[in-house]
């Protein structure tokens, strides 16, 4: 695990989708840069990997929690969602069932963490590539959900590691650009009063605290 130094940022991304859509290949391929055709085992709960880069001088942490797609584990999938600042809704593009999947992700996270920025992700691009008729959701069905979650929208392969990178890659820079914009609050000029305490009392003390 990567501990955070000081001047360091760090920031908690969630996956979430169907189960075989693709989410723990995706972190796979991007913390490790690799890819294995072996036998797939479903995650059970999540499973956590992290990742530092480098933005605009920043260095920042990427702690990403891969959630189980099987029904059975849906309920603790809103445990590793709390508090995300960005979460990854992948589905298959060869699976219009993982599309609407991606949907119901997409209501729970607007309902219950509705500062969390989305990142729309399909999987699997090399399968549609070879045959474009295993496209299973039209790509203008699922550019209409994007434009209506303000998301980016991304078609990856973990296969070949296309666009991996620049999912996240686009987060970590989202997020530090968020920070600049961020407004600086100013103090507040009454909350603290300088007194001269007699023995026993505080020497300037914050009325807020």
């Amino acid at each position: 695990m990567n501990k955070r130094k000081e001047g360091e940022l760090d920031i908690k991304i969630v996956l979430l989708g169907k189960a075989y859509a693709g989410k723990t290949c995706l972190v796979q391929r991007y913390v490790n840069q690799m890819f294995t055709d072996t036998p797939y085992q479903n995650t059970i709960g999540a499973a956590y990997a992290s990742a530092r880069v480098k933005v605009n001088g920043k260095t920042v942490i990427l702690n990403i929690w891969d959630t189980a797609g099987s029904e059975r584990y849906q309920s603790m999938s809103r445990i590793y969602y709390r508090g995300a600042k960005a979460a990854i809704l992948c589905f298959d593009l060869t699976d219009a069932e993982s599309f609407d999947k991606a949907r119901y992700w997409s209501g729970e996270l607007e309902r219950n963490e509705p500062d969390c920025l989305i990142y729309l992700c399909g999987t699997k691009k090399d399968m549609v590539d070879i045959e474009p008729g295993s496209r299973a959701t039209p790509l203008s069905q699922v550019q209409s959900l994007a434009r209506d979650l303000r998301s980016e929208l991304y078609e990856t392969s973990s296969t070949t590691g296309e666009k991996v990178n620049e999912v996240f890659m686009k987060i970590a820079t989202d997020f530090v650009d968020n920070l600049k914009n961020l407004p600086i609050e100013k103090p507040r000029t009454d909350s603290f009063r300088v007194s001269h305490p007699t023995d026993g009392q505080r020497r300037g003390w914050c009325s807020s605290c």
